[in-house]
């Protein structure tokens, strides 16, 4: 069913579709989130914990960058340290647009961040006591694989290079979407990760809803799977030490991003739509109107929005001089409207972090979260809708 927005501007659009955007996946190895995990994990791996040690928890990360610089330099392979703040997924795409790139590997880049790292302690007669991790988490390098995927396009894999290796699966939906249209043979241009011009809009919108279905689980499991143990979990533990020490991944989700693209005929009429929503909603848009269309049946405690105040409530801003982004701002969710090229208005909901919500994080709960931000987005859609209908029909 059309939400209100679309059926207001009906005759302005050539049509428009919904896409799962990014999605980034939390790899984790389950036994290595505990000390006794970790402890049992060594000894399956080495036969023993009698050289389970700072020292050897250290010389493994170092093993993992050696073994890494060796191979990608014997394979000319980019390996580039990147300082905090710089688009690391904007490096690797200038890479990709500059460079003839086979599928697979093609870029490794190197920053600093948090992750967890295990401290062995001793016990006063030398005997190892317990694992504790180090709070707080220090700073260590990660190494962020940029693949190529035949089916999925471009994706990144940040792993630490501290066991227990905690990894993150960063993709965009709409990558997919344009690998699995052109082997549908659909006509399109495409700007980022934005589509400008499509000849047949039902054909990309049918294509973009797989991404909703429940073999989606299966599909993102594929990919997590054909990359991530021989593809960089590799310069930590060869396949035949991931064997014997039964090292395996489980994957949740992290964050997501679900939104509606509307393809204007003309940027003219899309860019007096947008400021005219601008206008007439940032007014009607209070508290009590957003807790409804995120889902919620009471107001959020005033000492909750007291902590982080820039994360509740609607604002408007200018980034760059020509883009314009209307957001609302809803704890760890946020819903936002602008511009994507010259004829396409993006509407965005984003869920930062699924840990802050009951809905199931596990790899299985994906088709519920797209469901739950296709929910949001639909109520958020017919309220502004309402409203500059309500306007217009006071006119």
């Amino acid at each position: 069913m059309p939400d209100q927005l679309s059926a207001l501007y009906s005759d302005l659009l050539e049509g428009s579709y919904d896409c799962v955007d990014r999605v980034i996946l939390n790899a984790y190895f389950t036994m290595g989130q505990s000390g006794g995990g970790l402890r049992v994990w060594w000894r399956a791996l080495y036969g023993s914990d009698d050289n389970l040690d700072d020292n050897h928890l250290m010389r493994m990360a170092g093993r993992f960058s050696r073994r890494l610089r060796a191979w990608a330099k014997a394979n000319e392979i980019p390996v580039v340290y990147s300082s905090p703040g710089e688009r690391k997924h904007d490096m690797a795409a200038e890479h990709l647009a500059s460079h003839e790139v086979k599928p697979g590997l093609f870029m490794i880049l190197v920053s600093k961040a948090p992750a967890l790292v295990w401290e062995a302690q001793r016990t006063g007669t030398g005997k190892l006591g317990q694992l504790v991790p180090k709070q707080p988490w220090p700073y260590v390098n990660h190494y962020s694989f940029h693949i190529l995927d035949a089916e999925w396009g471009h994706l990144t894999i940040k792993m630490s290079g501290h066991p227990p290796f905690g990894a993150q699966v960063m993709l965009n939906g709409h990558e997919y979407v344009a690998c699995q249209a052109q082997k549908a043979r659909l006509e399109f241009t495409k700007q980022d990760n934005c589509f400008t011009a499509v000849t047949n809009t039902a054909g990309l919108a049918k294509v973009a809803d797989t991404l909703s279905q429940k073999r989606t689980v299966g599909r993102l499991r594929q990919l997590c799977e054909r990359w991530i143990y021989t593809t960089c979990l590799c310069f930590a533990l060869d396949r035949k030490e991931q064997k014997s020490s039964t090292f395996h991944y489980q994957y949740s989700v992290y964050q997501m991003e679900y939104s509606r693209n509307l393809l204007f005929q003309s940027g003219r009429q899309m860019d007096q739509v947008f400021q005219a929503l601008l206008d007439r909603t940032r007014g009607p848009l209070h508290l009590d109107r957003i807790k409804t269309i995120f889902g919620d049946k009471k107001r959020p405690h005033s000492d909750t929005r007291k902590k982080n105040p820039t994360r509740w409530g609607v604002v408007v801003e200018t980034p760059t001089y020509d883009l314009t982004v209307f957001k609302v701002h809803y704890g760890k969710m946020t819903l936002k409207i602008y511009t994507k090229g010259e004829r396409v208005l993006r509407v965005e909901v984003i869920v930062h972090n699924t840990r802050a919500y009951r809905w199931g994080r596990s790899l299985p709960c994906f088709p519920e979260i797209v469901a739950r931000l296709r929910s949001i987005l639909e109520r958020f859609l017919n309220a502004v809708g309402c409203m500059d209908g309500c306007w217009l029909r006071r006119r």
